[in-house]
């Protein structure tokens, strides 16, 4: 079999990305060089290796376990590159996807920790919602990412085999709201009493849904600003540009100007937050980095 590198990291893009079109545009080609290559690799292997699905593509199992080994080819070309360019021997890298909304509470919590106990281990992250981190570890992209869930908590993706998810800790949803408006102060407002309200969101789809707008609000909300920065969308709510949905207890640095309230009258909504991985053996490394992330949510908790 003669499959460059190239084309695995082709194929990597795709299962990542979910379709042709964006492993195209995250890789600087044409969508049709993107399919060319597919096609070749396709008739050197003699299966096919993606479904086209509604919206993109999806591994087929033969696909999978062409990029499960290619991985370890471009993981270990990726180690030699470091080891020329000077890296230091000896550090264990650990590659971690973490959703935005707790990665400002967990990470850099987690990392000190591990500066400490752990100067071996070098972490390096990258930010995404579920549905793309649940892609980039089944691509081999990262090793495990910290993501989030709704009631009743089923595993991020129907593909197999499942993940495996350790929780970390249950948070429930508020407003931020601003200080100098009308709920300013209040322990909890109502439904009704922010129908009409300005929406400060993040951009959001059917398959990446991010915070902004309380889920099921009824009406149609609406949205005057959105913004995929945390930081961005509190100071917005700071200035008086509107409210934002967050994960309670999990910003701890709010800007001067934001309230955290309650809102009544709709269901509760509350998110789990857990430590997803592939299933197998774990290496001591990601389980170093687990605890770290275990022990700082600890104390999140207390305080």
């Amino acid at each position: 079999m003669d499959i460059t590198l190239a084309t695995l990291r082709v194929i990597r893009e795709i299962a990542e990305r979910g379709s042709f079109t964006a492993a195209a545009a995250a890789l600087g080609y044409t969508q049709s060089a993107v399919s060319r290559q597919v096609a070749a690799a396709e008739l050197e292997v003699g299966v096919q290796l993606f479904d086209r699905v509604t919206g993109g593509a999806r591994l087929t199992a033969a696909g999978q376990v062409l990029l499960r080994q290619g991985v370890i080819a471009l993981d270990a070309l990726d180690e030699a590159q470091r080891e020329l360019a000077g890296a230091p021997v000896g550090v264990q890298r650990v590659r971690l996807g973490v959703v935005a909304a707790v990665g400002a509470a967990l990470l850099p919590r987690a990392l000190s920790v591990l500066r400490r106990q752990r100067p071996d281990i070098e972490v390096t992250s990258r930010e995404g919602s579920t549905p793309s981190l649940v892609r980039a570890l089944r691509a081999g992209s990262i090793d495990m990412a910290v993501v989030t869930s709704r009631a009743p908590h089923r595993s991020p993706d129907q593909e197999d085999p499942p993940l495996h998810l350790d929780t970390l800790l249950d948070v429930r949803l508020a407003l931020a709201v601003p200080v100098a408006g009308r709920f300013g102060g209040r322990v909890s407002v109502t439904a009704s009493e922010v129908a009409g309200e300005p929406w400060i969101a993040s951009p959001s789809s059917v398959d990446e849904p991010l915070l902004g707008v309380w889920p099921g609000l009824p009406g149609r909300p609406k949205v005057h600003h959105t913004s995929r920065d945390w930081l961005a969308k509190l100071e917005l709510v700071a200035a008086g540009a509107g409210i934002t949905t967050v994960p309670g207890g999990l910003l701890p640095n709010m800007p001067q100007g934001v309230h955290i309230t309650r809102l009544e009258g709709v269901a509760e909504e509350a998110r789990r937050v857990s430590v997803a991985r592939l299933p197998g053996r774990q290496s001591e490394t990601a389980l170093a980095v687990a605890e770290a992330l275990r022990s700082v949510t600890g104390q999140l908790i207390q305080t």
